[in-house]
């Protein structure tokens, strides 16, 4: 990752606005970050439908001459949606930002939509969303038991919802309060500014959309063991729910050391418990999980159809013995070394850099957090990793959920 200098503003109508300069730069880079989080059931449809709509045409410009004149721009356009977010991403030739960051306004503030649907020309309601398959049913299911329900992430989509009004949706959810704009170029940042402020200034919204993840009714996931079966499923599936601490908040680095101790990386504890002494998991993997509705430690595995005890009585076993010896000074060493080389490989490109720096401000982190993050691992002694570990992987505070077939 190269020198760059950060600056950061709040526009008059709201939008947070985030100007990374990078002398230099053949390519700028430029993150629109919404809130999108689906936190009424209803809404999944329209979420699903403005996306795809989004960044495609205009009321001006239909698909071909969008992709046209992003072609012209030296660009690359794209939408991605999660959890919480929608990411709209423009990477461009360095000569080419002005006319991005026009286009981008244009496919987001003036999207070509399709025309409401008059109640009585309708055949019917909307087809039922899918099913969720065995991972979404599991994490559902997981997720139920360890925060409690109702809340967005467990609440089932109800079926013969009417036809959205996407319009109306658009005017909700695209709002400048509570979004994040992120431009990484060579430019002089004023320069860029008068830019942002030509194409972005005049979008207007009543206020934040409110599309945020709200909180779980526990902040502690209950612990235990949850026990889902399906005569189909074609694979064994467990998730854990565990205490953890988020960052930037202090103990989340010590956390993160014994997380990547217990299964972070080829090496770790579970990976050769449950892989090559057992052969009973072909994926395995610890992480914490951070979002604004909680953060937690999970691990998550794989294995062949009737493992799923033995994964859960495995996976236990680990993580008591880990949380009761605590990682040897070896571990602790690979771990931070581990933890300090994916820093840099995360923002190895400034399409990356650009992304991650994105999506820490909409987090609320600080924009350097990951920058400086080497500095922090560093800093963490062994004894602070172990007394982590010996807090947080107590198996007696995870919940541990398994779904497999149904037992003989």
């Amino acid at each position: 990752m190269s020198t760059a200098e950060t600056f950061r503003t709040v526009l008059p109508n709201g939008l947070d606005t985030v100007l990374v300069t990078v002398p230099g730069a053949p390519l700028a880079e430029i993150r629109l970050v919404l809130p999108y989080a689906r936190t009424e059931p209803g809404l999944a449809a329209a979420r699903e439908l403005l996306a795809a709509h989004l960044g495609t045409a205009t009321t001006t410009r239909d698909r071909q001459a969008v992709a046209d004149l992003a072609a012209d721009l030296g660009g690359e356009f794209s939408t991605v949606v999660t959890a919480e977010q929608l990411v709209l991403s423009a990477s461009v030739l360095a000569d080419g930002l002005r006319g991005a960051l026009a286009l981008l306004a244009e496919l987001v503030l003036r999207p070509a939509l399709p025309p409401p649907v008059a109640r009585d020309a309708r055949r019917g309601p909307t087809p039922p969303p899918r099913p969720a398959g065995p991972r979404g049913a599991l994490r559902r299911a997981q997720l139920r038991h360890a925060f409690g329900a109702p809340h967005p992430l467990v609440d089932d989509t109800p079926d013969g919802a009417d036809s959205p009004d996407i319009r109306a949706f658009h005017r909700r959810a695209v709002v400048p309060r509570g979004a994040v704009l992120l431009v990484m170029s060579g430019e002089a940042p004023e320069r860029v500014r008068a830019a942002v402020e030509a194409e972005w200034a005049q979008w207007t919204g009543a206020g934040p959309s409110g599309l945020v993840l709200p909180p779980f009714p526990r902040t502690a996931p209950t612990p235990g063991r949850l026990a889902l079966h399906a005569p189909d499923v074609g694979q064994a599936l467990l998730l854990t729910a565990g205490p953890a601490v988020p960052a930037p908040e202090p103990g989340h680095t010590a956390l993160h050391l014994a997380q990547v101790v217990l299964g972070g990386h080829a090496s770790s504890r579970l990976t050769r418990r449950l892989r090559e002494r057992h052969g009973l998991s072909y994926g395995v993997d610890a992480s914490i999980r951070q979002n604004a509705a909680g953060c937690w430690l999970e691990i998550a595995c794989a294995g062949a159809p009737g493992t799923g005890d033995r994964l859960a009585d495995e996976v236990t076993a680990c993580l008591a013995e880990l949380a009761r010896g605590g990682p040897t000074p070896e571990e602790v060493r690979r771990a931070r070394r581990y933890a300090a080389g994916f820093t840099r490989f995360a923002l190895a490109t400034r399409a990356e850099e650009a992304s991650a720096l994105a999506g820490f401000v909409a987090a609320g982190l600080p924009v350097d957090w990951l920058t400086t993050y080497p500095d922090a691992l560093a800093a963490v002694t062994d004894d602070r990793v172990a007394e982590a570990a010996a807090h947080y992987l107590d198996p007696s505070r995870t919940l541990v959920a398994t779904l497999d077939h149904h037992p003989s």
